[in-house]
């Protein structure tokens, strides 16, 4: 079969083994979210409202009857799943109920949590922009899901895509596509949250480095990384802001090496670099005049369990604290079951030994990661959402660490046939 084949029958794979789990993939935040599509859609506050407290007490529900029918005690007792739903529908209208009686009917979202914490998701309207086409098409569960399946299934043909612009064999190419749905990335990204759709627009970036310093696609590549920038502003601003502090230092980095070897820095890395650097300032300008959320309301929000409590007043010596003792137990428990920073290691070594300039940008794509967790440090959630952009190294790395062996054992037959066919004659 065609490259093209293979890549659309690993998504199909990947897409019919996701029905597996059609609901209680959400996240807290995922009703903030789908709020905002549902307003975007033109549905009122409380037909939104409505619409999001009944997907996200559906899946508590089935989460509850799976979770009772393996339970070693209690899977002969009756189906919790109307109990556990009703309790969750009460809970969430009383809280909705309150804020709205209270005034806080502003803004696209519905009024779950405090206003300054809601104002977070008012800045992110990219990823809702996206769920719009697929619930007005398949509805609120079927539409996420559909949406979910669709930005992972992206995201590993872009992986695909960045290992053929690098010149790996397709089999490798594939298996970089199939390592993004199986690890920790393709769970993520199924996740009706924006980091499915943060991972995919990284890798289109990364896959842009590629055209502009493998394939001689310049205006191309440096055309894809820019409007991954802008793209991720709309998502996530503080992605697009680490994305793009990552490529500037990135190709500062590669130039100033090339320069202590005597040899040119290279123009396609100083323009990746300068349009990394002007995401930056553009992102810093334009979350200004938007009146995005500050570093500072994030600060506040993590130390004050999202503005339940009183605002800090020291908030920089609790928050560097709380970073060191975040990374000393990240470490310990990364002691105790290594496969990730494993993973991080094999990664790296391929893409700095046979990935070249790409691999360096590669590299610092997936650092974003690293940032992301930082600028967040909650050991409860650190695992699986926020760092999951730095699994984007092992997923192309690990390909381009194993190219030499594929392309040796290929070798080795043909050089076997000839050496027989020479002998024949």
């Amino acid at each position: 079969m065609r490259p093209r084949t293979w890549v659309l029958l690993l998504a199909a794979v990947f897409a019919v083994l996701q029905l597996a789990n059609v609901t209680g993939r959400d996240t807290p935040d995922t009703k903030n979210y789908l709020a905002y599509a549902l307003s975007l859609s033109g549905e009122s506050k409380r037909g939104t409202a409505a619409a999001t407290i009944e997907y996200v007490c559906a899946g508590q529900a089935s989460v509850a009857r799976r979770n009772q029918s393996v339970h070693v005690v209690r899977f002969h007792r009756p189906d919790p799943a109307r109990r556990v739903a009703q309790g969750c529908r009460e809970r969430e209208w009383q809280r909705v109920e309150s804020r709205l009686a209270a005034g806080q009917t502003g803004g696209h979202t519905v009024p779950y949590m405090p206003e300054r914490f809601m104002r977070i998701f008012e800045a992110r309207p990219g990823y809702p922009v996206v769920l719009v086409p697929f619930i007005a098409a398949f509805g609120v569960t079927w539409g996420l899901w559909a949406a979910s399946v669709v930005i992972a299934c992206a995201g590993g043909v872009l992986v695909f895509l960045i290992l053929r612009t690098l010149s790996v064999p397709v089999p490798l190419a594939l298996t970089g596509q199939a390592l993004y749905y199986v690890l920790p990335s393709g769970t993520t990204a199924m996740r009706p949250m924006t980091e499915g759709l943060l991972m995919a627009l990284t890798l289109a970036a990364v896959w842009g480095c590629a055209l502009v310093l493998r394939a001689g696609r310049g205006r191309a590549g440096l055309a894809l990384v820019a409007g991954s920038l802008l793209a991720l502003f709309t998502v996530k601003h503080s992605q697009a802001l680490f994305l793009g502090v990552c490529l500037a230092a990135a190709g500062a980095a590669i130039a100033l090496r090339r320069r202590r070897r005597g040899r040119p820095p290279g123009r396609d890395v100083l323009a990746l670099a300068a349009v990394g650097a002007a995401g930056v300032l553009v992102t810093l300008v334009l979350a200004r005049l938007l009146h995005y959320p500050t570093e500072s309301d994030s600060l506040q929000d993590l130390l004050t369990d999202h503005f339940a409590r009183p605002d800090r007043e020291r908030p920089w010596p609790e928050f560097l604290q709380l970073q060191g003792n975040f990374w000393v137990e990240w470490l310990r428990r990364q002691a105790w079951q290594p496969l990730f920073v494993a993973a991080l290691g094999a990664g790296a070594w391929g893409a700095l030994r046979r990935g070249g300039a790409t691999g360096a940008f590669l590299v610092a794509a997936a650092f974003t990661g690293i940032l992301t967790q930082a600028g967040h440090p909650d050991i409860n959630i650190w695992g699986e959402r926020l760092i999951v952009l730095a699994w984007l190294l092992p997923v192309v790395g690990i390909p381009l660490l194993l190219e030499p062996v594929v392309r040796g054992r290929v070798a080795l037959p043909a050089q076997g046939h000839t050496e027989r066919a020479r002998a024949v004659s």
